[in-house]
């Protein structure tokens, strides 16, 4: 079987995994899809919509289907307009953890799309924004407490999905008689959290990057200050709110790994005594295992910073009833080999080498000279004479 990679030499990622759409929002590379009977271990394909919807269907007309391919899917009812995705085994697995157990949840494949599927779709798709539009201002008319977030039109355009915003319960019954009266349309009405909201409309974050919620994420997890708590992190609401004006998703990403390296450090309650006085905790760098301690209880006064292990030595010695001269090792006679970069070597260091290598290759040739010298004055001679022509 011949293999195709996107870098050359037979090594990378596989070119059969990867579109020109593969960075789109949730996304998957399809690893195995250069493998061998890789597309008859099952007919389940992944068929992409706008924004974060998926959707799972059976290839049961046996089409010839790839990544980046644009089909009619059955729909709810006609049919519905999407990019494949992901084909093969990975398929399987993406349905596994989407929970989808029944196989009436499963729909079908109709055909790879047509130019007059693509006309309507487009048309659908072109009316999305002012039907949202209008959509708000109807609820706005009809009293409900709910933002209309989003709108997407089926690809036939005989159905659309209304996303919407709400903090209780909403009684849209008389919405969706106005929206399908209005519209002509068949009318769902699907309710996200901000999170979603967000994921949908998309945006880039403080760091630089794309969304998570846009890109990748898929589920989302409560957020709490406790994990802001545990990472030292200023409580400060504009700071930690994301576009979806809840806390961010990434601040998860790492309270782990303090938490691990929180467990090192000492106590803040724990207050430290030595021969010069009490020391009293005041901020700590837990990935670098780090504390910095006060002389006076309530305000910075004669800041010491030392390492984990010494605060919890100092901890011990007090247990026993023993207290050390001072806190830092250095006065107690346990001198602490500090690396000072500016003053580790003189700045003409390379100078100085650069100058050896030259005496060096100074001396190497002189004596190169003097060893050619005596070969002329003594020629090939074993006795050493030379000869005069």
């Amino acid at each position: 079987m011949e293999h195709r990679y996107i870098t050359g030499g037979g090594r990378g990622l596989c070119k059969e995994g990867w579109h020109a759409n593969h960075y789109t929002q949730l996304n998957v590379f399809d690893y195995m899809a250069d493998m061998p009977n890789n597309t008859v271990v099952t007919d389940l394909v992944e068929v992409q919509f706008k924004n974060t919807r998926k959707g799972y269907y059976h290839n049961s007309n046996g089409l010839e289907l790839h990544k980046g391919d644009i089909v009619a899917v059955e729909g709810n009812p006609g049919h519905d307009i999407g990019t494949v995705t992901m084909t093969g085994s990975l398929v399987a697995l993406q349905v596994k953890k989407a929970n989808l157990k029944s196989e009436e949840e499963i729909k079908t494949v109709y055909r790879l799309a047509k130019e007059g599927d693509l006309e309507k779709y487009e048309q659908a798709k072109a009316r999305e924004h002012q039907t949202m539009i209008e959509s708000r201002q109807i609820a706005k008319d009809l009293g409900l407490e709910m933002k209309i977030g989003d709108v997407e039109y089926q690809g036939d355009g005989n159905k659309a999905i209304f996303y919407y915003i709400a903090d209780g319960r909403v009684d849209f019954r008389q919405l969706i008689k106005v929206l399908a009266e209005t519209f002509h349309i068949r009318v769902e009405m699907k309710q996200i959290g901000a999170r979603q909201e967000a994921g949908r409309i998309g945006g880039f974050g403080p760091c630089g990057r794309e969304l998570c919620c846009s890109t990748w994420m898929k589920s989302f997890t409560s957020v709490g200050t406790a994990a802001a708590r545990f990472q030292n992190l200023s409580l400060n609401p504009q700071k930690l709110a994301g576009q979806c004006a809840k806390l961010r998703c990434c601040i998860n990403y790492e309270v782990d790994q303090y938490m691990e390296a929180g467990r090192k450090l000492p106590g803040r309650d724990i207050v430290l005594n030595t021969q010069e006085g009490e020391w009293f905790f005041f901020k700590a760098d837990i990935l670098a295992g780090l504390v910095s301690y006060s002389s006076d209880k309530h305000i910075a006064a004669n800041i010491t910073t030392i390492t984990a292990e010494r605060a919890m030595e100092v901890i011990a010695q007090n247990r026993k009833g023993e207290k050390p001269v001072t806190l830092s090792k250095e006065a107690a006679g346990e001198k602490a080999h500090h690396i000072d970069l500016a003053t580790q070597e003189e700045l003409n260091r390379f100078d100085s080498q650069l100058a050896g290598k030259k005496r060096k290759k100074k001396n190497n040739k002189r004596n190169g000279e003097r060893k050619n010298y005596g070969k002329v004055q003594g020629g090939d001679s074993p006795t050493g004479n030379s000869t005069d022509m």
